[in-house]
């Protein structure tokens, strides 16, 4: 008979799952949802799982692997584009998946392209998006550029979506304000009609800026489609 290691025993026995692989990232994944990958270690892992360090050591063989799995898990979120389906229709759903996963998962933007062991669900995820763009008579460089060009967007968004230090409106809509009334009658013109003009307008939220861009940049695609034709 096999005894259980006793360090995998929780807190409260029989109330959670036997420990392994999955749990143990979806726990350094919620870690990071807390504190940022600088709070993600061995030690605040097997806190959050109520167990000793070296259990965890038991399912993963270190942080390198945890970066890698949860890395994963993310592309395992993002909603996958179907090939054969129309492109620009499923680039556009693929890009707001991906843009509210990585607002859930802001620590993930800079993990995503740095993992030299991706994992099977970002393998499909990259798999299916090349094969949308081929199947939409993307030839291989322009499938390349679009990956490339859609990317850059998505992240590169995402990074200052999440560092907004407002994000309600009203609270944009205060802190505007209070900046302008600092300002000398005539000073900085062109701050102040963007304020009035579009920042303090009813219902601004940075967040829609997202619709426009990504519009932009599909229809660029489209066009080098259309010229690569």
């Amino acid at each position: 008979m096999v005894v259980p290691d006793m360090d995998e025993q929780t807190i409260r026995p029989g109330r959670r799952a036997p420990l392994d692989r999955e749990r143990v990232l979806r726990a350094a994944m919620a870690v990071a949802d807390g504190g940022g990958l600088a709070g993600l270690t061995i030690r605040s892992l097997a806190t959050s799982l109520g167990v000793k360090p070296m259990s965890v050591y038991h399912h993963v063989a270190g942080k390198d692997e945890i970066l890698d799995g949860i890395v994963d898990l993310v592309f395992a979120e993002i909603d996958l584009p179907v090939p054969g389906r129309e492109w620009r229709g499923e680039m556009l759903r693929r890009a707001r998946s991906a843009r509210a996963v990585l607002v859930r998962h802001p620590w993930a933007v800079a993990l995503l392209e740095s993992r030299t062991n991706p994992g099977p669900a970002t393998l499909r995820h990259h798999d299916a998006t090349i094969g949308t763009l081929r199947a939409g008579g993307f030839p291989v460089p322009l499938t390349a550029h679009a990956f490339a060009l859609l990317d850059s967007y998505i992240y590169g968004f995402v990074i200052q979506e999440v560092a907004q230090p407002l994000r309600a409106p009203e609270e944009t809509t205060a802190a505007t304000e209070a900046i302008m009334a600092g300002f000398a009658a005539g000073e900085y013109p062109h701050l102040v009609e963007m304020a009035t003009e579009h920042i303090l307008r009813p219902g601004y939220s940075f967040g829609d800026e997202f619709e426009y861009g990504l519009t932009v940049v599909l229809d660029a695609l489209a066009a080098a489609l259309a010229e690569s034709r």
